[in-house]
């Protein structure tokens, strides 16, 4: 029989979607036969499994069938609360979210029409590059230094004297993926000055923010301006990424557009899921778990910068996150990361190239939360190696 051609029965969107690269590299080998710094996967010395079967039965056993049902759009009580607890944010301005990469799509779905342009650093995190370009949004980026808060304001000027809506500002302020920077508070309030200066809102994704391995806390946009803010937060991180749960915290004028807008996509959030990050979170496992992770990362982190100035030949440049979980390498002028991957997949090493965040040919994101220290260590020098040929 003849293949069918389907082409004629897609929507308009379908032509704006793209591939994740890090999605690829997984469908073509096996993560445990290469050393990948390439995905943004956490430990799986940080899940806490010997905590799941005696934390599930707690779940079965103090909500019984409630756990097995439908929940609310909003996210089942009990957890809303505690994230009230822990982050000092009302109840009305708590959604819950199935993982936080819903919470980039649904704020996109309720602001940006076709055509309309997001504000972003250069580069930014691929996820969000491709909910916003599945809604034919137009991305419009800049370096997050310097000037950034200035960049956006003349942006937003020349896009309104030519007719067009800004849909909103999307920042990474804490250990940004895919470069690993931090938004110091004096450019925080830059930014929130701009945006209510020129009355625009602000998307502030921060999966990372309590995975801190140097210095001190700086307060969170929504903190400076909850009127203006979405905030989006995530499980995956600092609990476990398989349960895909993450929240928002917003004004309820905005909130309530989400919530009608979830009933479309999945009605609720995983309830069983939620209630054993309620349980997790609230009896305090998260902080003690958090602590661990933190020193393991801590430790990464430190490895591969020491392996990085040992190693790396000159004119090699590299961030330095004081958290998170990616540091940023920028190679010479004229070296081309894309090119380059077949040659280090072949090899056995994978990264992501830093044009599939929007930056330049000669950069590329390294991960170093996934693989063991030893794994780190092999798989750099090997790294390090092939970019000395290649340059």
């Amino acid at each position: 029989m003849e293949p069918m051609d389907y082409s004629g029965f897609f929507s308009e969107d379908v032509g704006s979607f793209f591939r994740s690269p890090v999605r690829e590299i997984f469908k073509r080998v096996d993560l445990g036969s290469i050393y990948s710094f390439a995905g943004g996967y956490p430990s799986a010395d940080t899940f806490p499994l010997d905590r799941m079967a005696p934390l599930a039965a707690r779940v079965v056993e103090k909500y019984g069938a409630k756990a097995l049902q439908y929940g609310g759009t909003q996210g089942v009580p009990e957890l809303r609360q505690v994230l009230s607890d822990r982050y000092g944010v009302p109840l009305e301005n708590i959604q819950v979210t199935t993982s936080s990469q819903q919470g980039i799509d649904v704020c996109t779905r309720i602001l940006a029409d076709p055509g309309d342009v997001v504000l972003t650093a250069c580069p930014t995190y691929l996820g969000a590059l491709q909910s916003f370009r599945s809604y034919r949004a137009e991305v419009c980026s800049f370096p997050l230094r310097p000037a950034f808060a200035q960049a956006c304001r003349e942006a937003v000027r020349s896009l309104r004297a030519g007719g067009r809506k800004v849909a909103f500002l999307y920042l990474i302020p804490d250990f940004q993926n895919p470069s690993g920077e931090t938004l110091s508070l004096e450019e925080r309030r830059e930014i929130v000055a701009m945006a209510r200066e020129e009355g625009i809102l602000i998307v502030e994704d921060s999966p990372y923010r309590e995975l801190r391995y140097e210095g001190e806390d700086i307060p969170s946009l929504y903190s400076l301006a909850p009127e203006r803010v979405l905030h989006l937060g995530s499980f995956s991180k600092i609990f476990a990424p398989g349960l895909r749960l993450g929240w928002i915290f917003g004004p309820p004028a905005l909130l309530d557009a989400i919530y009608v807008c979830k009933q479309s996509l999945d009605l609720c959030p995983p309830v069983f899921d939620q209630y054993l990050a309620a349980e997790f979170m609230g009896s305090g496992a998260l902080d003690a778990n958090l602590r661990k992770t933190v020193a393991l990362y801590r430790g990464k982190r430190d490895l591969m910068l020491s392996l990085l100035e040992a190693n790396m030949p000159a004119g090699v440049r590299w961030t330095h996150p004081e958290g998170g979980l990616f540091l940023w390498l920028t190679l010479p002028e004229g070296f081309d990361s894309v090119a380059f991957y077949e040659t280090a997949l072949s090899a056995g090493v994978a990264y992501v190239a830093g044009s599939f965040f929007g930056a330049g040919a000669n950069t590329m994101r390294l991960n170093f939360s996934f693989m063991t220290e030893d794994r780190i260590r092999k798989g750099l020098l090997l790294l390090s190696d092939l970019i000395r040929q290649a340059i």
